[in-house]
C-alpha cells in the first residue's frame, strides 16, 4: 500500500510540471527554493494526516449512531451522489472558511499558518506546505459535520478527489481564467491574493473553493488580473522541515505578519 502517497506524487508532477511550463503566471524554476522541503510535506502530512481522518471518522461516526436518528443519515445518504457531493463541498468549505480565519487572527494558532504563509514561490507542490497541526485541525472542523450526518462513502470518496486536485491548481502557477464562474470556483488568482505579503492581501480570501462565501462575509479581494509583488511573510520562519514543524513551539518573538498587520491597522 502506497501509504507516503508517492505515486500520487508523481502523477501530480506529471501532470501540473507541464502546464505550469507552458501557461505559467511568472517565471520560476521548477526546482525553486523549498521544493526538497515540500516534498517531504507532501510524503509525511499524506501518512499523518490520512491517519488522524481515519481516527476521526471512526470516533464520529460511532458517535453518530448514538446520538443522530437513522432516519437523518439515512435520508442524507440516500440522496443522490452528486447532490451530496455538492452538499459536501457547501459544508466543507463553511468550516475551512473559518478555521482558516481563525488561523489568521489568533496568533498561536497564526504561528501554524504562517508555516504555510512562508511559501515565496507558489506552484502545485505549495499546497502541501502546511504544518500538520494547521491541517489536521481545519480537517477536524470540516469534515466532522460530513461524518456525524452519514454522507454516504462514494460521495466522500469524490469529494476527496475534487478536492485534492483543486487544491494544487488554485496554489499552481498557472496563469487561467474562471471568467464568470471565478465567484462560484476558487482559482489560481483568488488564491494567489490570499498568500500575496501586500496589505491589501492580509486577511482575504480564506475559502477553499467557494470564494462566495467571502464575499458574504466581506473578505472578498477582487484584483482583476492584477499579479501579486511577493509572496511569504515577514516571520522568521526556519527553511528546514523538521525547523518549520518546530517553529510553533518556539518562544513567541516580536513578529509581522499578515494578521499583525492588519489587526494594527484596524484598531
Amino acid at each position: 500500500m502506497d501509504i507516503f502517497g508517492i505515486k500520487a506524487l508523481l502523477i501530480c508532477a506529471l501532470i501540473f510540471i507541464p502546464f505550469e511550463h507552458l501557461f505559467a503566471e511568472r517565471p520560476q524554476k521548477i526546482l525553486r527554493d523549498g521544493f526538497a522541503v515540500d516534498v517531504i510535506y507532501l510524503l509525511f502530512n499524506s501518512f499523518i494526516v490520512k491517519a488522524a481522518v481515519v481516527l476521526m471518522a471512526a470516533g464520529v461516526l460511532g458517535l453518530a449512531a448514538m446520538l443522530v436518528p437513522q432516519s437523518i443519515t439515512q435520508a442524507v445518504g440516500g440522496q443522490p451522489v452528486w447532490l451530496q457531493v455538492a452538499e459536501i463541498i457547501l459544508i466543507t468549505d463553511l468550516g475551512v472558511y473559518w478555521a482558516h480565519r481563525a488561523f489568521h487572527k489568533i496568533p498561536a494558532l497564526w504561528k501554524f499558518h504562517a508555516i504555510h504563509h512562508g511559501i515565496k514561490e507558489l506552484d502545485w507542490l505549495g499546497a502541501f506546505h502546511s504544518h500538520p497541526v494547521d491541517i489536521i485541525v481545519t480537517k477536524a472542523i470540516s469534515l466532522m459535520p460530513v461524518f456525524f450526518l452519514g454522507f454516504s462513502e462514494a460521495s466522500i470518496a469524490i469529494f476527496s478527489i475534487i478536492y485534492f486536485w483543486h487544491t494544487m491548481l488554485v496554489h499552481s502557477n498557472i496563469r487561467i481564467s474562471f471568467g464568470p464562474l471565478k465567484w462560484l470556483i476558487a482559482s489560481p488568482q483568488f488564491h494567489r491574493w490570499h498568500h500575496a505579503n501586500q496589505r491589501e492581501a492580509y486577511d482575504k480570501n480564506f475559502a477553499g473553493q467557494l470564494p462566495f462565501l467571502d464575499v458574504m462575509f466581506g473578505t472578498y479581494n477582487a484584483t482583476g488580473d492584477k499579479v501579486p509583488e511577493k509572496y511569504g511573510v515577514d516571520d522568521p520562519v526556519p527553511s528546514t522541515y523538521f525547523g518549520q514543524v518546530g517553529y510553533p513551539l518556539q518562544p513567541r518573538r516580536q513578529r509581522s505578519n499578515p494578521t499583525a498587520s492588519s489587526t494594527e491597522a484596524e484598531g
